[in-house]
C-alpha cells in the first residue's frame, strides 16, 4: 500500500507554480534552442525551470531523491521525485501551448503522485491516491471514455522520429485499428486522454520523467499505462521505453495484439 508523505500535494503545486513563473516570460520570445546528444532540444527556459523545481524540492523534502531530465539522476531511497520542466520543448520553442510541466513523486519505484501543467493556459493535472483534480477555463470533464473497439478509438503519438523501423511497423498496424491518429503534444497528450478526449497513446523512446507523472492521473481516470508487452511502467525495472497509454483498460489486448508482429 502507497504511502503519500504529508505535504507532497504542496510541494508539488509550489515546484510546478515556480517552475511556470520562470517559464511563461520566455514563451513566444524568440528563445534560441541547443540539441541534446539525442538531438532533442534543450532551453535556457528548461534549465531554469529544472532548478527551480529541484530547490523546493530540496528544501521541502532533503532525503528525497530527484531524477531530472536536464540535471541527471540523484535517486535516494523509498522516495524520489521524477520530473520533466518542459515537456514538448519543440512545442515551447515554436510558441504551441501544448508544452508542460511534469512532476511526479515515485514510491519504491511506482509513481504514487502526477502532475501536469501547462503553465501558458492555466491548466493543470494533479493526481494521487487515487483522486484526480483538473483545472481549466477551457472546461473539460474528468474521466477516460469507454470504447468497445479500437475502430472506435483516437490514437496519437507525439512523433514518428522516436519509433525505430520495426516500431514504426508496429505502430502503423495500431493506427490501421484505430479509426485515426494524430501527432504531436506530447504528454499534454495523456491529460487529454484523462478528459477523455483521446483513446490510445504509443510511445516509444520515453524515460521515466516522459511517462511518471502520467501514471496516476490516467489511473484516477479510469484508464491504464503499461509498455508495449503490457508490462506495468516501474522505475526500477528494465524498461525498453515504449508507452501504451489506454483510456479504456479494455482495449489493452487487442491494442497489444496490434502492436505484436507474433503472438506475445
Amino acid at each position: 500500500m502507497s504511502t503519500l508523505p504529508a505535504g507532497a500535494i504542496e510541494a508539488a503545486i509550489a515546484a510546478a507554480e515556480a517552475a511556470g513563473t520562470v517559464i511563461r516570460p520566455y514563451f513566444r520570445a524568440g528563445l534560441t534552442a541547443d540539441d541534446k546528444s539525442d538531438d532533442s532540444p534543450v532551453t535556457l527556459a528548461d534549465r531554469a525551470a529544472e532548478q527551480a523545481i529541484r530547490a523546493i524540492m530540496a528544501a521541502r523534502f532533503p532525503d528525497f531523491g530527484v531524477i531530472g531530465e536536464e540535471f541527471g539522476d540523484q535517486r535516494s531511497g523509498r522516495y524520489n521525485w521524477v520530473i520533466d520542466p518542459i515537456d514538448g520543448t519543440r512545442e515551447f520553442i515554436t510558441g504551441r501551448p501544448t508544452f508542460v510541466t511534469l512532476i511526479a513523486l515515485v514510491e519504491d519505484g511506482v509513481p504514487i503522485l502526477g502532475l501536469i501543467d501547462q503553465p501558458v493556459i492555466g491548466e493543470r493535472w494533479l493526481a494521487a491516491e487515487g483522486q484526480l483534480d483538473f483545472t481549466s477555463r477551457f472546461g473539460g470533464r474528468i474521466g477516460c471514455r469507454k470504447r468497445a473497439t479500437l475502430d472506435q478509438a483516437e490514437l496519437s503519438c507525439t512523433g514518428p522520429e522516436w519509433f525505430d523501423a520495426p516500431q514504426l511497423a508496429a505502430f502503423h498496424r495500431l493506427e490501421a485499428a484505430c479509426r485515426r491518429a494524430s501527432w504531436g503534444d506530447d504528454a499534454y497528450a495523456a491529460g487529454l486522454v484523462a478528459l477523455g478526449e483521446i483513446d490510445v497513446i504509443a510511445e516509444a523512446g520515453h524515460k521515466p520523467w516522459d511517462w511518471a507523472a502520467s501514471v496516476p492521473i490516467v489511473a484516477a481516470a479510469g484508464g491504464t499505462m503499461c509498455d508495449w508487452s503490457g508490462n506495468p511502467l516501474h522505475l526500477d525495472a528494465a524498461h525498453d521505453g515504449t508507452v501504451l497509454i489506454l483510456g479504456d483498460p479494455g482495449l489493452k489486448q487487442s491494442a497489444l495484439a496490434a502492436l505484436c508482429a507474433s503472438p506475445c
